[in-house]
């Protein structure tokens, strides 16, 4: 064959190619390359074998893609399947009874007054100085005199801009459960709570004391004992000593606490006396509204 016929011949089949790829058909170039001498298909075989280049014509059309693909991820491990953790004892939540809403006159549930309170009513749980749920605490709510109630909103509305809130331990206290603070004192053989709320105090000693009374002005209804906790995390501040620890340093001004629980106590003791409130000087959390409306009157309807 002379030169000439094989030029011709080969121009042809470049031509021909070329009119297969323009009409997309990647079988059909294959067919014309085959029927041309077969040597195109052997020369790539990795384009056939790959179907993933058949289904994506823009990796075809990217030279860049085709001559340097990119690595594959590693597919990702899947996460181990976790046991839940088990709940302690303070974590488990129990149903909180419904509101029976037999209130007597000119009483309201704090929470209803001010809802962006905290709430943790010792009282109602065995978490205490007793040791045990107090008499006529038949649900975990804060109850006060519509006045006091509104007073402490007042109180906790000044706090906000600073960056703290309200957190309310016992509000209103029925006379039985102080008739059970009596015989609690009178228990010697209960020592029970001694080490975490009076280490260093003879309980028979706590109403000579002042730590407790046996006509509290809680049973009036305006009195409360509350803290302040931190609105950016939502936890508890620190005040130098826990509510309802018997000792020299729960008292306003004490030197045995820092800066700062000396500072915060100074701060929840301005706010509540702005509101109206006068604090007790053994026990930094005690509050009693001024002008309370029951000044007299000690109640002793149940918390339900």
């Amino acid at each position: 064959m002379s030169r000439t016929r094989k030029a011709a011949m080969l121009a042809a089949a470049a031509a021909l190619l070329l009119s297969a790829c323009d009409a997309g058909g990647q079988g059909a170039a294959s067919g014309s390359l085959e029927a041309a001498g077969g040597s195109a298909n052997a020369a790539s075989p990795s384009v056939a074998a790959s179907p993933s280049a058949a289904a994506s014509p823009s990796a075809a059309a990217s030279p860049s893609a085709a001559a340097s693909p990119a690595p594959a991820e590693p597919a990702a491990s899947p996460a181990p399947a976790m046991s839940p953790k088990p709940a302690s004892p303070r974590e488990e939540k129990k149903p909180v009874p419904e509101r029976k809403r037999k209130l007597p006159s000119g009483f309201v549930y704090v929470d209803e007054v001010i809802p962006t309170a905290q709430y943790e009513i010792r009282y109602f749980t065995d978490y205490n100085f007793v040791g045990a749920r107090l008499d006529g605490y038949n649900a975990p709510y804060a109850i006060l005199t519509k006045q006091a109630a509104e007073a402490l909103k007042e109180a906790h509305d000044f706090l906000a801009p600073k960056g703290y809130g309200l957190k309310i331990f016992d509000a209103y206290r029925p006379a039985k459960a102080v008739r059970q603070f009596v015989a609690w004192s009178k228990d010697a053989s209960d020592q029970r709570m001694k080490e975490e709320f009076y280490p260093e105090v003879d309980k028979a000693k706590a109403f000579k004391l002042g730590y407790i009374s046996s006509r509290s002005g809680h049973s009036r209804g305006s009195t409360v004992d509350l803290t302040l906790f931190e609105r950016k995390t939502g936890k508890e501040a620190d005040m130098g000593s826990p509510f309802d620890f018997f000792g020299d340093i729960s008292s306003h001004g004490t030197p045995e606490i820092g800066k700062a629980p000396a500072e915060r106590r100074a701060l929840l003791k301005r706010a509540m006396e702005l509101a109206g409130f006068k604090p007790y000087s053994k026990e930094w959390w005690h509050y009693t509204l001024e002008k309370e409306p029951f000044p007299k009157k000690y109640f002793d309807f149940d918390i339900e």
